[in-house]
């Protein structure tokens, strides 16, 4: 069924005469007549009784006009959402967050998006990094900020927002206080709080156990929250990233001989296209001017301490 037959039925519904119809739909009234011939020839009747200078509907004219007319309802209402999505007025991003990204850290730059393109909403799913690559590959968000201490399959195209220091948080009056900065020896004996959720919490482990030290681990959470209030209850140490260590009561120190570094990317499936919205957010965080981080090198928190 063509869509410009439908057009020209409905014009000569609403004129109930073949030639202003045509006039209506810029057509010669023959053309017009043979669309309309055309269509009842497909439905498999009469759509109008032509007699003489009047026109009127048929019974299977009055049940299919409300029909017609509700797919070209569709069809405008079809392309006016594409149109506000692809001049981003009514568009949308679905965005995989790492959750032990701190939110603090993008709040500056999702305000600022928002505020240049108030016609895109920004869906946040928070995941762990292997879940944010299976829902990326699966199309259920359409970019991720992320890290990753093994890296990312070839699969994937990433590149890197900022680098981030992994601190040690520890409540007020712990050992820790006095120092600038903590070697992963000094963590020998101490209490530990396991963020399980931490992409590095195998690869400290490790650098914790080649460095001849030890840890007592006495909780262990999946809720970030939940680590850092037992921290600043005095329950306890843990490694956290520089900027999701924001809690009353947690103090935090570098980690150094060796210090430890995470690469926060942003990453997308290789080889898909981005919708305009996605394509905007992309761009706006690619020129987006990351704050300085609070520990950036060893002498600039010797500086800090003093």
């Amino acid at each position: 069924m063509d869509i410009h037959h439908i057009r020209y039925f409905l014009a000569v519904c609403e004129t109930l005469n073949f030639t202003r119809a045509a006039e209506e739909c810029n057509v010669s009234q023959p053309a017009l007549s043979r669309a309309v011939q055309q269509l009842e020839e497909e439905v498999g009747g009469p759509l109008f009784r032509r007699e003489r200078n009047l026109t009127h509907l048929t019974d299977l004219g009055l049940l299919l006009r409300p029909r017609l007319q509700q797919i070209i309802d569709e069809l405008g209402g079809a392309k006016r959402d594409a149109k506000r999505f692809l001049t981003l007025e009514h568009a949308s991003v679905t965005l995989g967050v790492m959750c032990t990204i701190g939110p603090r850290r993008f709040t500056a730059l999702l305000s600022e998006f928002r505020s240049r393109y108030p016609g895109i909403s920004v869906r946040l799913v928070e995941d762990i990094p292997r879940h944010l690559r299976e829902r990326l590959e699966e199309g259920e968000i359409d970019i991720a900020i992320m890290a990753d201490a093994e890296g990312f399959p070839e699969r994937f195209d990433f590149e890197m927002l900022y680098k981030e220091r992994f601190l040690i948080g520890f409540p007020p009056g712990h050992r820790f206080a006095g120092k600038a900065s903590v070697a992963i020896v000094d963590v020998d004996g101490e209490t530990y709080l396991r963020r399980l959720n931490c992409e590095f919490r195998d690869y400290l482990a490790l650098l914790i156990k080649d460095h001849g030290a030890a840890l007592n681990v006495a909780y262990e959470s999946e809720r970030e929250d939940w680590i850092l209030n037992l921290v600043a209850g005095g329950l306890g140490i843990c490694f956290i990233p520089e900027f999701s260590a924001v809690y009353p009561g947690v103090l935090t120190r570098p980690v150094v001989d060796p210090e430890v570094w995470r690469d926060v990317c942003f990453v997308s499936m290789s080889g898909r296209r981005h919708s305009p919205a996605v394509g905007t957010f992309v761009s706006t965080v690619r020129e987006y001017d990351w704050p300085e981080a609070a520990y950036p090198h060893d002498d600039l928190v010797m500086d800090l301490a003093n």
